[in-house]
């Protein structure tokens, strides 16, 4: 249908030093790992306005920060599960925390603050990622462990004057999430649909007819984490088989090439131009190990996070 995606080189940035990774099983391993032996999982790539890189590691509750060099740092260790990570342009943290709902982060002093626990006093599914529009609102997906067996992962915006809205309940396991260029189509990965889905924001904010935007095939897992860049091009975290581009109109036209199955579970722009993609491997595969960060140089700059406000 195509032409083939070009493929562009990855190559290490860094891993998780020794000194944090102690293998055992968890109760977050058991669900979501098939009970393997996990030594970290990483999640939540997220780039503060010092070059500093933040990612999460959802089984054990900790956020980590990598310097510009490589070198790791732990912020904060706490009992939760932390998935998503956005630096707010003002310089707060916030955390989608598998456990306890929205948290926010200080990074100076590791503390963890609760801001949305419950809706309606009914719990969440198990939030998963989020996404902060120029306007300060932020999307956020409930995941949880929904699918094609149980269609009902949700998607909420929780507005700036502190108003929580319910956008979608219909997904098969919603999981990243980001906007286009001109914020009026939200772009959610469905995992267990193996497809992003485009949900056009309406007059008032309102979601109105829903459609698929990307159908992928293959992997052992859909779509995972997303980025944006410069011209609307959409990068793809796809576990199990790459990190795929695709340009405003959701044709193929980029492909990391860091060897076969490679567990890619999210991604995020940086470097001093932009061009660099950071992706981050979760998970052991055939030829590289889980708790890596790894950098390729994409033809197209990621869109700042950071040019509003």
């Amino acid at each position: 249908m195509y032409a083939p995606p070009k493929p562009v080189a990855a190559t290490l940035f860094t891993r998780l030093p020794d000194s944090f990774r102690r293998p055992r099983r968890t109760a977050w391993g058991d669900a979501n790992a098939a009970g393997a032996e996990l030594d970290s999982f990483l999640e939540g790539p997220s780039f503060d306005r010092a070059g500093n890189l933040y990612v999460t590691d959802i089984p054990f509750g900790r956020v980590f920060r990598i310097s510009p060099a490589g070198d790791w740092t732990l912020v904060t260790e706490y009992d939760g599960w932390p998935n998503g990570l956005k630096i707010h342009r003002d310089g707060r943290i916030f955390i989608t925390d598998y456990k306890r709902g929205i948290v926010q982060l200080d990074p100076a002093s590791g503390k963890v603050t609760p801001l949305i626990e419950t809706v309606n006093s009914e719990s969440f599914k198990g939030v998963n990622d989020l996404f902060f529009a120029a306007s300060g609102d932020l999307y956020f997906t409930d995941q949880g462990q929904t699918g094609l067996h149980d269609p009902t992962g949700r998607v909420y915006r929780y507005s700036v004057d502190a108003r929580l809205e319910r956008l979608i309940d219909t997904v098969p396991s919603p999981n990243g999430l980001v906007m286009n260029l001109h914020e009026t189509v939200l772009y959610v990965g469905v995992t267990r649909g193996n497809a992003v889905w485009r949900l056009p924001l309406m007059a008032g904010g309102v979601v109105s007819k829903v459609g698929l935007f990307i159908q992928m095939s293959g992997g052992h897992a859909g779509p995972d984490g997303m980025a944006l860049d410069a011209e609307g091009g959409l990068a793809v975290a796809h576990p199990s088989t790459s990190v795929w581009r695709f340009d405003s109109l959701g044709r193929p036209t980029h492909v990391l090439d860091a060897g076969d199955d490679i567990f890619c579970t999210n991604v995020a722009y940086g470097g001093a131009d932009g061009r660099s993609l950071f992706a981050v491997v979760s998970r052991r595969s055939r030829k590289i190990e889980g708790g890596v960060i790894l950098r390729a140089d994409m033809p197209v700059a990621g869109k700042p996070m950071f040019s509003h406000g």
